[in-house]
């Protein structure tokens, strides 16, 4: 890289608007969303689709809720010429719905673009011609007045054509290609031009299609251009103006978002921001934003793994694992602080009466997973980074287990060191495994083979444990009296002089429902050293779970001698 990029790059120059006003907006309803799927999106694919795949494309985008999708450009290639017919000719689009083609302002690919229109009940001819300065004068080499004659003239050709498509209800748009890096006042003389020949009124309005075709500065400056040419377009109130963003700094989003702000009505854009270079504006980010906000969207996606499917078996594209809202990742923690975090908010909606009428407010979390048809399966993964809120929230969510606070440290670390020896993400049921093994039912070196709990007492309020423990191999016969069943299982065991120990905690809880229930049962105890020790036990019968918790409690006390 060079030491002194200045010399080589400019920065791009700010506009001239001392009294913007959108940085105080916000986005209060969701803009007219067109899809440029089946165009920009198609014709950046390495293999483009056929009309096959463009047809279930567009018959998702349909399903989704698009009331206006650019089809794609029938003057350039058969495929696109023929796609337009199956659609007029087979009746394939919905009332509600205007598709949209793309045309050069030229006169023989207007004319064509017209006559693939043939038809067709209702469309949006977008025409379009750069204007930038970089192409006037590297590709074109022309003036700013023999540019702005191309879209005159374009927009003298579709004008002419409009009264002879009889039955259709054709609307223009128009678009000066590279108007982010296009001089305002010539961006707006020639949209200015264009609004002349086709003389949009506030009841027949034309598309005005301010496109970030190449993103080339911060997009708070992309909200000025917005901002600057709504403040002085002529025809303000007979024009929609649309923004149509690429993502070459990484910000389409955000320079979508604050063009809204300033101003725009209109989107244009794809799923999951395919297209050229970096790609088009990403229509789901933006709108699950919006969603996000509490702004309705006008879409829907609320199954967006399935959407994602189509996507990616038409385009043979893939949907990164980290990109907004659609990735495999995205509503994933691994980390141990994120992971509490999150159990904790679960825990909190949990515990109230009526959840679903609770605002959002999940750490980590902007929206429901729910919502959009993910589940919270895939929330809290496990690895060597993840913590002891992470492991307990997967053993509960998936198992049933709801371990005591205090416990949750201790099979935390054992879980997170097995992780870390393997080197990989441990599933769901690698963590229940460990945590059987090392937790729950440990008849090692002492194991109950046989054993009779009865009451005595006047008020049958003591109890008597009378039973045959295994230690290593050998049976010994033990006799207690307690309180309950634990103490008087604790008080045989320090007859036989096992007991080292003083029994801290001990919790119990129902895993299922019906006749499937079984119980478990948690006992913490403290040796005389002062270490603590936890065991589980989990059994159909809750005394037997509470004898099996503290004999798993004793057992790992006994291993870490």
């Amino acid at each position: 890289m060079l030491k002194e990029p200045h010399k080589k790059y400019r920065p791009f120059e700010a506009i001239d608007l001392p009294d913007r006003q959108w940085p105080d907006r916000r986005i209060e309803h969701a803009p007219i969303w067109c899809s440029v799927d089946l165009r920009d999106g198609n014709q950046a694919l390495a293999i483009p689709m056929s009309v096959t795949e463009k047809l279930r494309m567009f018959e998702l985008l349909v399903e989704i809720g698009f009331k206006e999708i650019e089809v794609g450009f029938p003057a350039a290639s058969q495929v696109e010429y023929d796609f337009m017919r199956k659609l007029i000719d087979e009746d394939r689009i919905p009332d509600d719905v205007t598709i949209q083609v793309l045309v050069q302002a030229r006169d023989h690919l207007i004319d064509k673009t017209f006559e693939s229109l043939r038809g067709v009940n209702r469309a949006v001819l977008h025409l379009y011609n750069s204007v930038s300065p970089s192409q006037r004068r590297i590709t074109f080499n022309l003036s700013k007045e023999e540019v702005k004659a191309i879209a005159i003239n374009g927009a003298k050709r579709v004008s002419g054509w409009l009264p002879r498509m009889q039955g259709s209800d054709i609307r223009v748009q128009y678009s000066p290609e590279s108007f982010s890096s296009t001089e305002m006042d010539y961006a707006l003389e020639v949209c200015e031009a264009v609004c002349d020949v086709i003389q949009p009124t506030p009841e027949r309005k034309m598309i005005l299609n301010l496109p970030g075709t190449v993103e080339v500065a911060t997009p708070n400056i992309h909200a000025d251009q917005i901002e600057w040419f709504c403040r002085n377009i002529s025809r303000r109130d007979s024009v929609i103006i649309s923004l149509h963003t690429h993502n070459d700094r990484g910000t389409g989003v955000a320079a979508t978002e604050l063009g809204l702000m300033a101003g725009a009505e209109r989107v244009e854009g794809t799923l999951f921001g395919n297209g050229e270079r970096t790609g088009n504006l990403d229509i789901v980010t933006v709108a699950l934003n919006l969603y996000s906000q509490g702004v309705v969207p006008q879409l829907n996606l609320e199954d967006l793994d399935r959407i994602r499917e189509v996507y990616e078996a038409n385009t043979r594209m893939e949907v990164h694992p980290r990109h907004p809202y659609g990735g495999d990742l995205v509503f994933t923690a691994f980390s141990g602080s994120h992971q509490d975090a999150i159990k904790k908010g679960f825990d909190l909606r949990d515990k109230s009466e009526n959840p679903d009428e609770m605002i959002w407010d999940v750490p980590y979390l902007t929206i429901d997973p729910h919502d959009i048809g993910r589940n919270y399966e895939a929330i809290i993964r496990i690895n060597s980074q993840s913590g002891k809120g992470g492991v307990a929230h997967v053993l509960s969510r998936d198992f049933g287990f709801k371990l005591p606070k205090p416990m949750q440290p201790e099979v935390g670390a054992r879980v997170n060191h097995i992780a870390d020896s393997r080197g990989v993400e441990l599933a769901g049921q690698d963590i229940y495994d460990i945590f059987r093994e090392e937790f729950v039912n440990v008849e090692s070196p002492l194991r109950l083979v046989s054993h009779e709990i009865t009451r005595s007492g006047a008020e049958k309020s003591r109890y008597q444990y009378v039973g045959v423990v295994s230690e290593d191999g050998q049976e010994v016969s033990l006799k207690g009296e307690g309180n309950g069943p634990i103490n008087a299982f604790v008080h045989a065991m320090e007859n036989q002089g096992w007991k080292d120990f003083r029994l801290q905690d001990y919790e119990q809880h129902a895993i299922g429902h019906g006749s499937a229930t079984s119980s478990a049962a948690y006992i913490v105890l403290e040796r005389q050293d002062g270490q603590r020790f936890y065991g589980c036990g989990l059994d159909t019968n809750i005394e037997e779970a509470g004898l099996l918790a503290l004999l798993s409690a004793v057992n790992r006390a006994r291993k870490a001698v």
